[in-house]
């Protein structure tokens, strides 16, 4: 989908091809011309390009004149250590790094106000501008802001350090005590300058009201910074360039509202059509531009009932996953396009209509793309079991304050999450989240995640972590849970069909007592993807296999069920939770499960008829599309015919000659932005002949890149399937990577590359 420019929370990206470090700065001031020509009143400087880096942080490195030559050229979004696929030492990325940018601000912006936007530093930061410490921030999720104004040099050189604390601090959330999930390190979310008028707009929160309604508006808040004489402020709404609606008013305090009214012909956002909006406040003095604010929003309804949640009225049964949001080799520092597939996969590959962001504010660019494909959002600030002193509540309020600020207007977004995961009642501590939550939104609810059936009840919406089976009774008016199987039955994509039937099976009871129960608002499986943990989890590897998808996001058989469970006007799905293989069971011929939303299966072994089968409804009578469980009795070619309606309208065959026959290397996307930061996932995989993976190929893959940057392992020890990303330079052209199996032959994927557009 087509993305438009947005708030400084969006982090722009830039770049131009062939710029030289040296020229680096000055070119950027020249491209950013045009921008201060237009009547935002406002600049934007993206700084995501050539920081010099040294993994060794000494004091005299903040200083202007400190001699970095021998420090490293790296773009942002950066992970201060790239790590193999696993079996690494968390150490190796716990240690303090300085980062260093060089730049000098375009003409034109005597008078204004400097700020440095980051989106996200893990863990803690301390930010100079030419020697001096203009401020510190503590917590890797959440963004922050200093104003520069006072120390810039406005003609010269200007020197930004920053030392990157990447230790797990006890005293920052979610540390304290062991978290199950790895945090890495780094500057792994964008940066960017903001020049702005000396007052000039810091947020707006553009609330929708009275949606199932005629008469539905608009409520637009106008956070605003410096003297307020004689201002007037002026909110739109768009439909695409249309102009649907507009009001102006006096600017006389810090925190002005407008509402736009009488909005019957607005269509609503929902799972199936997310339709956007897009909201501009403006800024002016007597006729005269100080500064503009863009965001996007969506027209909806979600509550959440005893009869279960509704959006925009009708009844909706909330099925997803978490999600963390780290990657092989680079943790979170992934840029836009590699976050925002996350949301494409939950949303068009998985069929999720919810995702919760385990455990911490994620990527704004991950929650843009939920909105943009109608994935439902629960968000939640970092913590994991532990809670702290009274400065580290302190961190965890001002958590909730930065959330929701942030991404107020994310029509996705439908529940906060404001209590530390699975931690224990602390009736003062969750009190203070929870006001803090309703004093900023009264649009949504708070949830807070426990694992204790009987905690406190400060939430609106009772979110717990149910592991056992069968589930246990709501004992909430609201209620929702947040996490079943995972840990419960870790099972890694190459493991036996025995143990991918049962996982697979563990997924679709939880769900299915779920619709048996209107009491149930949904349920999120843990997890999506497997990640990163300590050693004390996971499988001594430190990787959690606890995903329905793989840590390359590649479907495991579990993923199956939660794909067959759309409408088949949305896609008709038929899909093995097994691999072929006669002998590979603890019984010969075991009972085969299929994934699929068709109404009868008919099975054929060497094209000989065994037997039609209809969906389980005996192990499954509240599942809309319960999985077909099917005692074969045979083995060789097997093809798989799905029918709806009594007429045919898939069929899936499979192989019994046991041969890896394929060497398939397949990229995610076909163009990218030749910008040194844009990167795609290119997916390596053995199959049979008719496309199936099959999981116990082994092989080490050679690759190699032309005009392109490997991300992963390399050689590449492949197991079935694996995924590495491919990561432009800042060079158009096209990205050449060869990728050569031992015994199947070379595969060359051609990548084109664009010119980056700085704007």
């Amino acid at each position: 989908m087509k993305s438009s420019k947005f708030n400084r929370r969006d982090f722009l990206k830039t770049g131009a091809a062939g710029i030289t470090l040296a020229a680096c700065n000055e070119v950027l001031a020249e491209e950013l011309k045009p921008l201060s020509a237009k009547d935002s009143g406002r600049l934007v400087l993206p700084l995501n390009h050539d920081w010099l880096f040294s993994e060794k942080f000494t004091p005299a490195a903040v200083e202007p004149k400190f001699n970095d030559r021998a420090f490293q050229i790296v773009n942002l979004p950066h992970s201060n250590k790239r790590l193999p696929l696993n079996g690494f030492d968390e150490q190796d990325y716990c240690f303090v790094s300085i980062y260093r940018k060089k730049f000098k601000l375009p003409k034109g912006v005597d008078g204004k106000r400097i700020f440095i936007d980051f989106g996200g530093v893990m863990t803690a930061a301390k930010v100079y501008l030419n020697g001096q410490l203009i401020g510190e921030n503590r917590g890797g999720y959440n963004d922050f802001s200093f104003e520069l104004t006072k120390n810039i040099n406005w003609t010269g050189e200007n020197v930004l350090a920053v030392e990157v604390d990447s230790t797990e601090r006890k005293d920052i959330p979610p540390f304290g005590d062991l978290i199950d999930y790895l945090t890495f390190g780094g500057i792994y979310r964008e940066v960017q300058l903001r020049v702005v008028h000396q007052t000039f707009i810091e947020n707006v929160f553009a609330k929708p009201q009275n949606v199932l309604r005629e008469n539905r508006s608009l409520n637009i808040k106008t956070f605003l910074r410096g003297e307020q004489k004689n201002l007037t402020l002026t909110a739109e709404l768009f439909d695409g360039e249309n102009r649907i609606a507009s009001s102006s008013q006096n600017a006389s305090s810090n925190a002005a509202e407008i509402n736009l009214n009488n909005l019957g012909s607005i269509e609503l956002w929902n799972t199936d059509k997310p339709k956007l909006y897009r909201v501009r406040v403006t800024l002016s003095d007597g006729g005269k531009t100080l500064d503009h604010y863009d965001t996007r929003i969506g027209f909806r309804d979600a509550r959440f009932t005893p009869g279960g949640f509704f959006l925009n009225g009708k009844h909706l049964k909330l099925r997803g996953l978490n999600r963390h949001q780290t990657f092989p080799s680079v943790g979170g520092a992934m840029p836009a396009r590699v976050q925002k597939r996350d949301a494409w996969i939950l949303r068009e590959e998985l069929k999720c209509n919810i995702v919760r962001t385990s455990h911490y504010m994620q990527s704004p660019h991950f929650l843009d793309a939920c909105d943009e494909y109608g994935l439902l959002v629960f968000e939640e600030i970092p913590g994991w079991q532990h809670i702290g002193d009274t400065a580290w509540q302190d961190l965890a309020v001002r958590d909730v304050d930065a959330m929701i600020r942030r991404d107020w207007n994310h029509p996705s977004i439908i529940l906060w999450g404001v209590r530390i995961n699975e931690s224990p009642d602390s009736h003062n501590f969750y009190t203070r989240t929870n006001a803090s939550a309703r004093a900023l939104d009264d649009s949504r609810p708070t949830g807070g995640v426990r694992n204790n059936y009987d905690s406190e009840r400060l939430e609106d919406v009772f979110t717990m972590n149910d592991f056992g089976f069968p589930l246990k009774e709501p004992n909430h008016p609201l209620y929702l849970n947040t996490e079943f199987n995972g840990h419960m039955f870790p099972t890694k994509r190459f493991d036996n069909v025995a143990r991918h039937r049962e996982h697979t099976h563990r997924h679709a009871r939880v769900h299915d007592q779920i619709a048996s129960d209107k009491r149930y608002a949904g349920g999120l499986g843990w997890c999506a993807f497997d990640y990163h943990t300590h050693d004390f989890f996971g499988s001594g590897d430190r990787i959690c296999y606890h995903g329905v998808s793989d840590i390359f996001r590649l479907p495991k058989p579990a993923a199956a069920f939660y794909k067959s469970q759309c409408s088949p006007e949305e896609e008709i799905v038929l899909e093995p939770a097994f691999d072929w293989a006669g002998g590979d069971e603890n019984e010969r011929f075991a009972t085969a499960l299929v994934c699929s939303n068709c109404e009868r299966l008919k099975f054929y072994v060497n094209d000989k008829f065994i037997r039609e089968a209809e969906p389980d409804r005996k192990t499954y009578p509240h599942l809309k599309y319960a999985p077909f469980a099917v005692k074969l009795g045979a083995f060789g070619e097997l093809r798989i015919e799905g029918f709806i309606g009594g007429k045919k309208v898939i069929e899936r065959k499979m192989s019994g000659k046991g041969v890896d026959q394929k060497f398939v290397v397949e990229a995610d996307d076909s163009e990218l932005i030749a910008d040194g930061i844009d990167m795609t996932r290119v997916v390596l995989k053995i199959t049979d002949e008719f496309g199936n993976l099959r999981p116990f190929a082994q092989a080490a893959i050679t690759l190699t890149a032309e005009n392109g940057e490997i991300i992963g392992d390399n050689p590449f020890p492949l197991f079935g399937a694996g995924a590495i990303w491919i990561r432009t330079t800042r060079k158009p052209g096209t990205i050449k990577l060869t990728a050569k199996h031992p015994h199947l032959g070379s595969k060359l994927v051609e990548i084109r590359t664009n010119a980056a557009n700085p704007f």
